[in-house]
Parts: C-alpha cells; sequence; structure tokens
C-alpha cells in the first residue's frame, strides 16, 4: 500500500516508517510545509496516497509560541483535508493522530473514548479543535482519530520527560531538576503504537476514536527507580518549581478495550526492556542489567 505521512522525519514518524517498510508497504514522506496550502496541494496530487498517517504538528506541550499550535495543529491538518478531498481517488484509509491530552484532569480512570473532554493547556484544545474541524469531511474522506497516550523511544526530544531523565543518567549527573514528580503516565513502546497505527489503517471505522494505550499506568518516581537499577547511577531530584505547570494532568491512564476489540492484544515490551532500547541506542554505553 502506497502511504503517505506527514511528520515523517519526527521522533514517531521515523519509527513508523521503519514498521511500514517491515510490512512491505511503500512510503512517501510528505515534504511540503503544511502550513502552505498550494505546496501542500501540489505533493498530495503528485503522490495521490491509498492511505495517509497524519502525525505532523506540534507535540511538546510547553511550546512557548501559542498560535503556532493551532497553526499547525489545526490549520495545517485543515490544508492536508482540502488537498485529499481534491483527489479524483481518495485514499482508503486516514489516519490523524490527536493525543489523550484532550481529556485533561477527569476522575474516570481508566479513560475511555465516550470521556467528554476538557483539555487543560492549547496543545490540547488545538488537537481537539483539529478532531472537530476534521469532522466535516467525513463525508467526503474516511478519516478515524487515534488518542496516543505517552509512549517513549529512541530519538524522543530531550523536551520530554523521559529522554530528559536518560540522558542525565548517561552522563552520570549529580542532580537532576524536575517539576512535579508526582505524578503517573502510561509509558508505552513506541512500537506498540506504530503496530496499532497499521492495524488500524486496515480495520478502523470512519469517524472512529481510538485510544492508543495499554492500561498500565507508572509513577515517575518508579522510572527513576528503573534508571537507577538499569544504569547503577543514582541520581539527587531537585523539584524546580518553575519547571511546575498549573494544569498539570496528575494521571493519564487509558481503556485499550475499543483498541483491543478491533486490532486485537498488541504486544508491549515491558518498561524495563523499552529502557533498556533507549539506553543502548546512545552508543557505547554500558548497561548494568
Amino acid at each position: 500500500m502506497k502511504l503517505l505521512v506527514t511528520g515523517a522525519y519526527g521522533f514517531t514518524g521515523k519509527h513508523f516508517i521503519k514498521a511500514a517498510y517491515d510490512y512491505g508497504h511503500e512510503v512517501i514522506a510528505l515534504e511540503a510545509d503544511l502550513r502552505d496550502p498550494k505546496a501542500v496541494k501540489q505533493q498530495v496530487a503528485q503522490v495521490a496516497p491509498e492511505a495517509v498517517v497524519h502525525l505532523g504538528g506540534i507535540s511538546f506541550v510547553g511550546h512557548t509560541d501559542t498560535s503556532a499550535f493551532y497553526e499547525v495543529n489545526v490549520i495545517g491538518t485543515l490544508n492536508l483535508l482540502e488537498a485529499l478531498a481534491a483527489l479524483a481517488q481518495p485514499p482508503r484509509s486516514i489516519l490523524l493522530a490527536s493525543s489523550s491530552n484532550i481529556y485533561g484532569n477527569c476522575e474516570q480512570s481508566p479513560i475511555t473514548e465516550e470521556q467528554p473532554p476538557a483539555p487543560v493547556n492549547h496543545y490540547a484544545m488545538s488537537k481537539l479543535a483539529m478532531e472537530y474541524m476534521a469532522r466535516t469531511y467525513l463525508d467526503r474522506l474516511p478519516l478515524f482519530f487515534v488518542r496516543p497516550f505517552n509512549y517513549i523511544g529512541p530519538g524522543q526530544p530531550e523536551s520530554f520527560i523521559i529522554p530528559k531523565l536518560v540522558a542525565h543518567f548517561i552522563r552520570h549527573a549529580e542532580t537532576v531538576e524536575l517539576g512535579n514528580i508526582d505524578v503517573e503516565r502510561e509509558f508505552n513502546d513506541v512500537r506498540f503504537v506504530c503496530e496499532a497505527y497499521l492495524q488500524l489503517l486496515k480495520k478502523a471505522g470512519p469517524g472512529e476514536i481510538y485510544n492508543i494505550c495499554s492500561g498500565k499506568p507508572v509513577a515517575l518516581k518508579s522510572v527513576l527507580d528503573l534508571l537507577g537499577q538499569i544504569t547503577g547511577h543514582h541520581m539527587q531530584i531537585k523539584v524546580n518549581p518553575s519547571f511546575a505547570r498549573s494544569n498539570e494532568i496528575h494521571r493519564l491512564c487509558g481503556s485499550p478495550a475499543k483498541l483491543n476489540g478491533i486490532v486485537g492484544n498488541i504486544g508491549l515490551p515491558a518498561l524495563q526492556d523499552t529502557l533498556h532500547w533507549i539506553l543502548g541506542s546512545k552508543g557505547n554505553y554500558e548497561l548494568k542489567s
């Protein structure tokens, strides 16, 4: 299948392309800037994809340019959908990556797809706005939405918490400054996420929403302990109030029931194995266990 992938050179995109190649798919990266509707339309017309995986966008919650969230995540997606709708033969399946952040701080756990959105930051709000905007194309395009919960792997920017911690452990830093460490997240493996995306391209229903999750949250303190066990290094944790967000989502745990009902149970590597993989990708770093 000929796949057009946006955000192909980002963290998720690189891992997704490898997984797609392993399945024998033809993959074309969108080179056009999503904010340039003419360039997007031109490349989409040239490619004429059979399926689309839209991963492109701003994904760092703490990004300082608020307007960019909407220019890229909403208007950029609009430009892509306009280009796809103009094709003589539309794609058979279109995956739009949203985010579990749209659920905000909710008391329900695990969170199902029926949970009403309650975004608490501009990143989450831009993703929710993208979903609503995209639904206006359902009469023309077979698109669906994925809401991934936290996931990790090699190549993730150090602006995210796990890569930041890994970098500190690798250089045997004496201390690390963090914001709120009393949080729980799913720290799923990026390979698990890519496999889910590939399976959903074949099986997802138009307009449907799928949580990409395991339902297995882990306390950040436990991650710190695991990294200490693996590397044999231990650091002092300093809480820096300036790193803590007032609208911090304290616990994010999703229900994988709907996902599993469509694609079956996808194997999820143990967190310790994923951390080994990340540490092992850092050159000749010697692991202790």
